[in-house]
């Protein structure tokens, strides 16, 4: 019983926590706040869409924009009708449903219930209580000029991928494969940063 409890007190912190993300990323635009999101949520919503039947190159572009999505429309996330996993599982779910219908794959069914995203599980660590955004800033200094480029766009201009690719004059796949490294590089230099803190 004990256990049973102390488990839904944590469950309602980290809700409480990630929640609190949100409204700074929405009210502030707090690149901290959204590296906690992200950090929690990307990996979750990859291995989502793979469920749903995504290749993993695809997962990878729909995390992307869920999370692309998550920081431009902070403002609309509404605790009181939905929490924060539910809500970033429905834009991934809405988001591979577009894709999946582009795609045209007869095998894609909406209504499948393999498609209600399982409850979000307990970080596999919580960001230190020190860290701020200036964490983050110093990590986008390590893209190169065209990476960091092609975020600003997305984060601060909230541009499509199509409308980035107008904008620079560059292919839509560049655009793409931009954002990609420009990701990886950052989950790398996370990772790089929570090892050398663990020693």
């Amino acid at each position: 019983m004990i256990a049973k409890s102390a488990s839904a007190s944590d469950a309602k912190t980290q809700q409480d926590l990630l929640a609190q993300s949100i409204s700074r990323v929405a009210l502030q635009r707090d690149r901290a706040a959204f590296e906690l999101l992200f950090r929690h949520f990307a990996p979750r919503v990859k291995t989502y869409c793979m469920r749903l039947g995504a290749d993993a190159s695809i997962a990878e572009e729909i995390t992307q924009e869920t999370m692309v999505s998550v920081w431009s429309n902070a403002t609309q996330f509404d605790r009181r009708k939905a929490n924060v996993s539910t809500w970033i599982f429905t834009i991934a779910r809405n988001l591979s449903i577009d894709r999946f219908r582009k795609s045209r794959r007869p095998q894609f069914d909406p209504c499948d219930p393999a498609f209600v995203p399982d409850d979000a599980e307990r970080p596999d660590a919580i960001l230190e209580q020190g860290e701020n955004e200036e964490r983050l800033r110093d990590i986008l200094q390590t893209l190169s000029t065209a990476e960091r480029d092609v975020l600003m766009l997305s984060f601060y201009r909230h541009f499509s991928h199509g409308e980035i690719a107008k904008q620079l004059d560059v292919p839509l796949g560049t655009v793409k494969s931009r954002t990609r490294l420009a990701f990886a590089k950052i989950r790398s230099a996370i990772g790089t940063r929570d090892q050398a803190n663990s020693k």
